[in-house]
């Protein structure tokens, strides 16, 4: 009986401390985030930087709460982006499943459209925007963000759905009509289920890009309207930037970030291998 070639230790450590690298290169930012948020404003900007804080204060989060409003352009922030993943899905799940599932006249050219909107730079696109909000009577406004953030979100969203449904074998519908199942019961009983996860991890790039969006909420919103990540430009003032202050607040816009993924990940790491069939 012949033995496989163990593969060798070396190749295995080397992976690994590849690995390392790579959590500690995307980790360190998150890291020094956090510890500027909790060290004192004057060792912020110390020229010889500590890794570790010597004292922690919550000084800087009250700065951060004090300088402007923070909860109202949170709430912004939270409505756009649920609004937009609640819409991006809804639309995007149709079109998907129109795509993959219906073969019908022009669909090569609706699936390379949907390539090139992605491939257009954001900022190539605020000019046209803004003069059509302004000419819709949407510009400052939230429903004017909504629609811009859906211009580039549900083109992601309607891709990203695709390649879901097209892992999903049609031979699970077809048989559950054969079962006396309708198709939309079919649909709902069987593809949709499977289709859950991947959902959710769609949803939870959606809002991420929805949330952390801060050219077009800075080009289109007033100051009164403006979201949480242009919240963080009061921090920039003649004076210098105050980055205590803009770490910690930062840090707390981080956190509905943070909840969410820890809600659905098992959700989330189910949908990123949904589809997945054996046999």
């Amino acid at each position: 009986m012949t033995r496989r070639p163990r593969k060798p230790r070396k190749s295995k450590l080397g992976w690994n401390l590849l690995g390392l690298l790579v959590f500690v290169t995307a980790g360190f930012p998150v890291y020094w985030m956090l510890n500027t948020a909790f060290k004192p404003a004057k060792d912020a900007i110390d020229p010889d930087p500590h890794f570790f804080p010597s004292t922690f204060t919550l000084e800087n989060f009250k700065r951060a709460l004090d300088i402007a409003d923070f909860w109202g352009p949170v709430v912004r922030s939270l409505v756009v982006s649920t609004v937009v993943v609640v819409i991006g899905i809804a639309v995007g799940l149709l079109a998907a499943l129109a795509i993959s599932r219906f073969a019908f006249r022009g669909r090569k050219i609706v699936i390379v459209g949907i390539l090139a909107v992605q491939m257009v730079p954001l900022v190539a696109m605020i000019i046209p925007v803004f003069l059509l909000l302004n000419d819709l009577g949407q510009y400052d406004k939230l429903s004017g963000l909504i629609i811009t953030y859906l211009t580039f979100i549900l083109p992601f969203t309607v891709w990203t759905l695709r390649g879901f449904i097209v892992n999903i074998p049609k031979e699970l519908e077809e048989a559950a009509q054969v079962d006396g199942c309708t198709p939309t019961g079919a649909f709902l009983r069987v593809v949709f289920p499977l289709l859950a996860p991947g959902m959710v991890a769609t949803s939870v790039y959606g809002f991420i890009q929805a949330w952390n969006e801060y050219l077009y909420a800075l080009m289109l919103m007033s100051q009164q309207n403006q979201t949480a990540t242009v919240w963080l430009s009061n921090f920039i003032t003649k004076n210098g930037t105050e980055y205590a202050p803009m770490m910690a607040g930062s840090t707390m816009m981080a956190v509905p970030i943070v909840v969410l993924f820890l809600l659905v990940q098992r959700k989330m790491a189910a949908g990123l291998t949904a589809g997945a069939v054996k046999g």
